[in-house]
């Protein structure tokens, strides 16, 4: 850590006037954003096209991804989805519109940089057979699959050049057909739903009168004016707004579909009029349709979901037969965690009934800083929705969701951020505003008590509701089992009357298993997840009476050369007492015999209102060592060791909030880390590097700024000047202007002067993510560049905040390779420089 003269003390900053502040911190920020990137005059290695890393981790990268499985309704049937490897940069930079928050593929009218499936294959659980879904088009993009209510069909989206497609697949066959052209409209909300009678499917397509998109005017028709009426309309800092009047002809053109039922046999009938329709769920009866349609007054301040939207119910020939709701365009919905919009929200069917709407409202003016003794109330409307609503409960904290079960059984959840605190209530649907009976009172920061979330079954028409045994009398839970030893999930039964819980199965080490559903709950019966240190996670079904245990699928390991890697959860502890975890890995065959290694921390710190709730431990040392095309664990072939995940705690109790000692506290963290893994022997105090994406990366600007601990960092799609998010970030809630002091001291811009570590950053050139737009980098970078610090910036092309293109991931760990060899593994140790 420098200390130049031009640096301000942070021992000042408490007494430095706010006003002083808020005028040093937006001219810094305007004097960056007044001289523009200056990039020229950089060495012309910084302009080299696409690199790869060392043979060894680019292998890791190439790795065949696992498939991903889907259980059918009845639990006998999988479907094993294959998922492809990283797409090519040609497909990342298709021409893309960015409105309203969300970004269109116009030549497909879809969202855009979806991911996909290339084959589908169905596998029965008894008996292990397998048979691939055949019939499909050349390199087919399969999204959004959904099993038939009745478990007989499949049906999926496949993305061609033109458009989308609606295709299904039989079960007993496999035999896969097209049910429209490519004329699906799925730039927002589910692409289709299951009618229940698992007959028809209803979607939304483009209208066949649409026309051609709106050219942007060659000449303006005049200036954009944005006007503010006095009212307080607080935003955070959103992305890929509206901007223009051609933005919102092009939203409006995108956007535009008609909702049409689709027979299992191709036949499609339109229903009611083109609309920016945005969702279109048929009933658990599938007498009536529940519809919402975006309209205008737009907005270029927040994105689509606070746009201005109507919510009717429709019947099967489009008619509108009631009307929920006309919300007004949302702008001025208060900031923080709970802050919630007026009027009905979370508008769905009741799943365990025919045709009953629900929805939740404000009681508060949506603002969690107003006291109220009643914060929302749920209210119920049945069919033929000519009735008033009827109040079915009210909370006292804010309304979290709903999971029903039957006539006589709901369950809600409520929560409050400032306590840390989340009710589970039991709900009697068949007697409205009567009392409501606790299940379970506790601090969701608290993992070591997380009594964890009921299992769910499918009804007939296809919508989850809790799974119940005894009549009704119990609940199975199933959770991550957090405690001292690490994560052991559990499964559990709950009387509802006594609130007694029976432990019916935990995990044992060494392997890491969790249920993944009760396939038979009489017989106990269950389909598990399992996994070790070096076996792939697979599906076995066990019995839980007789503990039998029956492999069902036998997915290989995708890296076996880190089959020998090492790897242990260790714990240690911060000078404050607070104490801390990490996963530590070790390359494959490595003792302490052979000296300490250079190491990389990789880490993300997290707010918490306890000390306690931090110190719990938090991970698995039984779970597979799996790599990911951005994983720091890459670097265990490439002769480092890797500290995953460190704890890095901001701890705010009582009053206290948890970023006024931020700092400090992320320091502390980061030193008792490389203390425990120098006492270890395992790590080269000379030779650590620390790194961190998103608020790691702001974690890892802010370490080199604050501390001598490291000898270079690595931040990837990073902010790092927080008053450019004036309305609060992450986790806090104050704005720059209540606590400017605070703002000042988390922005690692304000230091940059005090960076004397080589510090590498990356970032996509399209990031979307709220707060870490790429004038972050762009202007520290400058900045650091300014001081004469050592740093690079690599800015990826057409990327978002996480990097998809397999050129941009190559090109990606090739820098990060050289910087850590450069910077950490060959670099002299301090003492000789």
């Amino acid at each position: 850590m420098s200390h130049m003269s031009r640096s301000i003390p942070e021992s000042a900053i408490p007494g430095v006037g706010r006003g002083v502040l808020v005028v040093m911190a937006l001219l810094a920020a305007g004097w960056f954003l007044a001289s523009g990137p200056v990039l020229a005059g950089e060495d012309a290695a910084s302009r080299t096209g696409y690199r790869v890393p060392p043979k060894s981790i680019a292998d890791l990268i190439d790795a065949p991804p696992t498939p991903g499985v889907s259980i059918g309704p009845h639990g006998k049937l999988m479907l094993i989805m294959h998922r492809p490897s990283l797409a090519p940069i040609s497909e990342i930079a298709q021409p893309e519109f960015r409105l309203a928050g969300i970004r269109i593929n116009p030549r497909t009218n879809a969202r855009a940089r979806r991911s996909h499936f290339t084959k589908l294959s169905i596998k029965s659980i008894s008996d292990r057979s397998e048979k691939n879904v055949s019939g499909l088009p050349p390199e087919a993009r399969i999204q959004n699959v959904r099993w038939s209510p009745d478990g007989n069909r499949i049906a999926f989206t496949v993305a061609q050049r033109s458009g989308v497609e609606l295709w299904t697949a039989e079960v007993r066959n496999g035999m896969a057909r097209r049910l429209t052209k490519a004329v699906l409209n799925t730039v927002y909300g589910s692409a289709f739903q299951w009618s229940p009678d698992s007959q028809s499917i209803i979607c939304r397509i483009i209208p066949s009168d649409r026309g051609s998109a709106p050219a942007k005017p060659d000449v303006p028709s005049g200036p954009t004016i944005r006007e503010s009426s006095g009212r307080k309309a607080p935003a955070r800092t959103y992305q890929d707004l509206l901007e223009n009047a051609h933005d919102e002809d092009l939203f409006d053109h995108y956007l535009q579909s008609r909702v049409v039922r689709v027979s299992v046999d191709g036949k499609i009938k339109p229903m009611g009029s083109p609309g920016v329709i945005t969702r279109a769920l048929p009933s658990p009866d599938g007498r009536f349709i529940l519809v919402e349609t975006i309209h205008r007054p737009y907005s270029y301040l927040v994105p689509l979901s606070r746009f201005p939207r109507r919510i009717e119910v429709w019947s099967p020939d489009g008619k509108v037969m009631h009307l929920v709701a006309d919300l007004p365009l949302r702008e001025e919905i208060p900031i923080g965690r709970g802050a919630v919009a007026t009027g009905p929200r979370s508008v769905d069917w009741r799943n365990d009934a025919s045709a009953t709407l629900y929805w939740v409202e404000a009681q508060d003016g949506g603002d969690p800083r107003k006291e109220a003794d009643v914060r929302d109330r749920v209210y119920v409307l049945d069919a033929p929705f000519d009735g008033d609503p009827v109040e079915l409960l009210s909370l006292g904290l804010r309304y979290s969701g709903m999971t029903w079960g039957s006539e006589n059984l709901a369950l809600a959840w409520e929560w409050w951020w400032k306590s840390r605190k989340i009710r589970t209530w039991i709900v009697n649907p068949s007697k409205p505003g009567s009392q409501l009976e606790v299940l379970f009172d506790r601090s969701f920061e608290d993992r070591y008590n997380d009594p964890g979330s009921p299992m769910l079954t499918e009804t007939e028409s296809g919508r989850s509701v809790l799974l119940t045994a005894d009549g009704g009398k119990t609940l199975f839970l199933r959770g991550s089992g957090a405690s001292p030893e690490g994560d052991r999930p559990f499964l559990d039964r709950l009387d509802l009357a006594s609130r007694e819980t029976v432990r019916l199965w935990r995990s044992e080490a060494p392997s890491y298993e969790s249920v993944a559903e009760i396939l038979d709950p009489v017989a106990l019966k269950v389909l598990i997840r399992r996994e070790s240190k070096t076996e792939p996670p697979n599906y076995f079904s066990r019995n839980l009476d007789s503990d039998r245990l029956d492999p069902i699928t036998k997915f290989p390991h995708p890296a076996p050369q880190l089959r020998g890697v090492q790897k242990e959860l260790i714990r240690y502890e911060r000078a404050d007492g607070v104490k801390l975890t990490a996963t530590l890995y070790l390359p494959p065959n490595y003792t302490t015999a052979d000296g300490p290694l250079p190491m990389l921390m990789w880490a993300y710190p997290r707010e918490f209102k306890s000390a306690k709730s931090a110190s719990q431990v938090r991970g698995s040392p039984h779970r597979f060592v799996r790599t990911s095309s951005h994983s720091p664990l890459l670097w265990l072939v490439h002769g480092y060791a890797v500290l995953d995940a460190p704890s890095m705690p901001i701890i705010g109790e009582g009053d206290e909030e948890p970023n006024d000692t931020y700092v400090k506290q992320l320091v502390a963290s980061a030193q008792a880390a490389v203390d425990e893994v120098v006492r270890r022997g395992v790590a080269d105090p000379d030779r650590i590097a620390i790194g961190g994406h998103s608020y790691g990366a702001f974690m890892t600007a802010n370490l080199l700024a604050h501390s001598d601990l490291y000898r270079a960092g690595i931040a990837r799609s990073g902010a790092y000047n927080r008053t450019l998010t004036p309305f609060g970030f992450q986790a806090e809630e104050r704005t720059f202007w209540e606590a400017p002091e605070v703002y000042f001291a988390m922005s690692p811009f304000m230091h940059a002067q005090k960076v004397n570590e080589p510090i590498l950053m990356i970032h996509g050139e399209a990031d979307n993510n709220s707060g870490t737009f790429p004038m972050q980098s762009k202007r520290f970078y400058n900045a650091l560049k300014g001081h004469g610090a050592i740093a690079r910036l690599v800015m990826l092309p057409h990327e978002s905040h996480g990097y998809r293109a397999r050129e941009s991931v190559m090109h990606m760990a090739a820098e990060m390779s050289d910087w850590l060899d450069k910077y950490v593994k060959n670099t002299p140790p301090r003492s000789s420089e």
